[in-house]
């Protein structure tokens, strides 16, 4: 099922990282047919919109019917249980806290005349994907919508393609979100970067989606901000020899069943270990839902790397730089300084991811595909900007004028120099 690979010491990271899957944004078929997307959108407004609305969901749109009424919001919760609805609330809370440690403030100093600062500001307006398709994601509006609410930003406007599940209009309304689309796809994206007669545009897109809402996402940058470019979930487990396999497995399989796409890697220096997990998956395979689906991720991109040693284990997981990073060994907290690159990090056998994706708190839109490297997660930080704010006297201006138009002049830039100079020679 799994793929059994062993390591010796010291290897390669570039010889690792040929053994696990290729990355999916590599699509060149794909990017032509978004651009072509994002161009009629751009040109042609509600128009394409509908029209890829109805070709790829078969949902006929109007003008009056694209945005969601506040008659379908109410109709939405007659349909979800109290235990979904209080759930729903236990998760915002946790996640607002969560998020509400991430604000930053503006800040300015004044020293010998000089003032400085740097002055944070939430965007205007910000746009959220939520995915349809397999499975219904209130959980993607709270960890999308709550950051920006607490960032301060003005007006929220969702997006999900299909027909949006009740629990997904449910999650929209307790988090305060202003608007919701019923459209999705690179089309969606387009509607939100550029604007439609309907939608208006963002200044931020967030969320999740499928290969061509990621690539849509990369190919509006510039005109809009977004969060990161996120590819199939994936989880890597760090474990030892007293670690629970029937704990292991399940949490592989929590990520199996997302995608055929997915990943899902345990890494490990005991062979025992690593053939209970075995077992015990396809003891959990066999009653999962999802079994198809999972079963699929598992053999083509499931991976059971053996190591020489726990040190060999994270040093390998830094190189794959996984979504979420689960630590099953003995004092877990002590291995937590050898991680560098991981979107989420859990420790110990009592926190399986899942708790990560709904009611922890920390934000479950992360970075997939090796780009931990480099992207953080979904945060208060990706809905606000920041100014730099300068002012001197001309006392101030004199003391600094010098090296200025030195530098100035070095770079050849006489205009740049004498700006500066008449001020000095009032």
């Amino acid at each position: 099922m799994m793929k059994q690979i062993e390591l010796k010491m010291g290897f390669d990271q570039f010889d690792a990282r040929k053994l696990l899957a290729k990355p999916l944004f590599e699509r060149p078929d794909v990017e032509a047919t978004v651009r072509d997307i994002i161009e009629t959108v751009t040109r042609d407004g509600d128009k394409a919109l509908f029209a890829y609305t109805e070709k790829f969901d078969k949902i006929s749109l109007t003008p009056e019917t694209v945005r969601v009424s506040a008659e379908e919001f109410d109709a939405a919760y007659s349909l979800v249980e109290s235990e979904f609805l209080g759930a729903i609330k236990e998760a915002k809370e946790r996640i607002t806290a969560f998020h509400k440690r991430q604000k930053q403030n503006s800040w300015f100093t004044v020293e010998n005349g000089v003032f400085l600062g740097q002055l944070v500001r939430p965007v205007e307006r910000a746009g959220i994907y939520v995915p349809g398709g397999r499975a219904a994601y209130p959980s993607s509006v709270l960890m999308n919508a709550i950051p920006a609410k607490v960032a301060g930003v003005d007006e929220i406007a969702m997006v999900v393609p299909g027909a949006i599940r009740a629990e997904v209009l449910v999650a929209a309304a307790e988090v305060g979100v202003d608007e919701v689309y019923k459209v999705g796809g690179a089309q969606a994206i387009a509607a939100l970067a550029f604007g439609t007669e309907s939608v208006k545009k963002v200044d931020v897109i967030a969320g999740p989606g499928n290969i061509y809402v990621t690539l849509a996402k990369k190919m509006v940058v510039g005109s809009v901000n977004i969060d990161m470019l996120a590819g199939p979930s994936e989880v890597v487990v760090v474990a030892d020899a007293n670690a629970k396999p029937a704990y292991i497995a399940a949490d592989l399989l929590a990520q199996a069943e997302h995608d055929p796409d997915a990943s899902s890697i345990l890494i490990t220096d005991s062979q025992t270990l690593a053939q209970k997990v075995v077992e015990a998956l396809e003891i959990q395979l066999a009653r999962l839902e999802r079994k198809d689906i999972a079963t699929k991720s598992l053999t083509e991109n499931g991976r059971i790397f053996l190591v020489a040693s726990r040190e060999e284990a994270i040093r390998l997981s830094n190189i794959i730089a996984p979504e979420h990073l689960e630590l099953m060994i003995d004092n877990p907290l002590e291995a937590l300084g050898m991680v560098r690159n991981a979107g989420a990090i859990f420790l110990g056998a009592y926190t399986p991811e899942a708790v990560g994706d709904y009611v922890a708190g920390p934000n479950h839109v992360l970075p997939t595909g090796g780009t931990a490297r480099f992207y953080s997660p979904l945060s208060v930080d990706t809905f606000i900007k920041k100014s730099s704010v300068l002012s001197f006297s001309k006392q101030s201006l004199g003391m600094v004028a010098d090296a200025a138009v030195t530098i100035a002049t070095g770079e050849g830039l006489g205009a740049h120099a004498k700006s500066i100079e008449y001020r000095m020679e009032e």
